[in-house]
């Protein structure tokens, strides 16, 4: 949930857990589409958190529980102060004890209302909360009982949560990641200025119209639409954390047209950046 530079977010893992867990405290964001070679557990203990993954739209509240899986398009925005426990764990290690996992998606719904299913789901957060007061409190010889919980947690998602793919869509999906990253990177460095699309055509090895079919299909916005996104995250977080002037932090990202910008924040956040700003203030 934190800000990344790079659309393809690597995971800075504790070298005693390799794992990255954390309870986020979060007082605003908005993060662009991104993804990593990591699943993601996100469980919202206070506050709220909009989620988009993929093409899915959803909000989670306090007791809300969700999984975004290793290598999916996901972004997230938070309007209002919330807290979080998040738990990031690389694909690279999860291999080495979930036999072919990179054949498997976990499934943890969070509006699932089947009996069974609402146990486990509430079993792993009981994990995770465990989790959360062991890394608080870290009593002598507290990594062992994090790891141990840590493993717990790995088999429930397993044994409870998983489903096997077919090869031939990984296949595909990685060579896509692959240019998307590139593509993404690039974004990522040279955000400030304009970008032509025969710039980033070629960074993506692509005809311009092939990109341009190609980038929508992938990240479900066209190409200018996903640059302008990515410059309005750094806006909304200089918003509500500088008392800096609108007009000076939309030239600090290369937002020129601020009518186009207005609608974009009001589409986003649903009230004007100096209402929003105000709320925090």
């Amino acid at each position: 949930m934190e800000k990344k530079e790079n659309s393809y977010e690597i995971i800075d893992v504790s070298d005693i857990t390799n794992v990255r867990f954390y309870t986020s405290i979060d007082q605003g964001s908005y993060i662009p589409p991104h993804w990593h070679r990591a699943v993601e557990i996100i469980y919202i203990q206070e506050g709220s958190l909009d989620i988009t993954v993929e093409s899915q739209n959803f909000t989670i509240y306090p007791g809300g529980c969700t999984l975004i899986n290793a290598n999916i398009l996901h972004s997230t925005k938070c309007t209002s102060p919330n807290k979080a426990i998040v738990l990031q764990i690389p694909v690279d290690f999860m291999e080495k004890y979930i036999p072919n996992i990179q054949q498997l998606l976990f499934m943890l719904d969070h509006t699932v209302t089947d009996p069974v299913r609402k146990t486990k789901t509430a079993m792993l957060c009981t994990v995770l909360e465990q989790m959360q007061i062991i890394d608080d409190i870290r009593p002598d010889g507290f990594i062992m009982r994090f790891n141990s919980l840590l493993f717990e947690l790995l088999f429930q998602l397993y044994h409870n949560f998983s489903v096997k793919m077919f090869q031939s869509d990984l296949i595909q999906k990685k060579k896509d990641l692959d240019r998307l990253n590139l593509v993404l990177k690039y974004i990522a460095d040279n955000y400030k200025r304009s970008i032509s699309l025969a710039e980033i055509s070629e960074v993506a090895y692509l005809q311009t119209g092939y990109f341009c079919r190609f980038f929508k299909k992938r990240m479900g916005v066209t190409f200018l639409e996903y640059q302008n996104e990515y410059r309005l995250s750094f806006i909304y977080r200089d918003l509500i954390s500088t008392t800096d002037p609108v007009h000076v932090i939309l030239e600090r990202h290369g937002f020129t047209n601020y009518k186009l910008f207005r609608r974009m924040f009001q589409e986003h956040f649903g009230d004007t950046p100096t209402q929003i700003r105000n709320s925090y203030q």
